[in-house]
């Protein structure tokens, strides 16, 4: 199958804009979940940056799955004295899918 360039065009533009697209989807996740009462991107709160826990677990493959536990189990002595509480009002999917956006942090900075 060959492609027009008007079509190879639109599928570039989908496939640029995918990474942004889980960027605002994480995000917005990120937001209606609360876990920006403690934590941004760049800049330590609370909790430690996102982009931080990015940089710290970023390779493994089972990072997704350390960090969406974390999330939902909470923890502490990682990153100070200040532990993270266990974050019940998430669900597992929505666990994994916050650790992916933050693993995809990392590639951002």
């Amino acid at each position: 199958m060959r492609l027009t360039s008007k079509a190879g065009v639109a599928v570039a533009a989908i496939l640029l804009a995918a990474p942004a697209a889980a960027q605002t989807t994480g995000e917005a996740l990120a937001k209606s979940r609360n876990c920006m009462a403690c934590h941004q991107v760049d800049v330590k709160r609370v909790g430690p940056p996102l982009a931080s826990i990015a940089k710290r677990y970023a390779g493994p493959p089972e990072a997704v799955d350390y960090l969406a536990q974390s999330i939902r189990k909470g923890g502490g002595g990682r990153w100070g004295a200040v532990p993270m509480p266990a974050q019940t009002q998430v669900s597992p999917d929505e666990a994994k899918q916050l650790a992916e956006w933050i693993l995809s942090l990392k590639s951002a900075q």
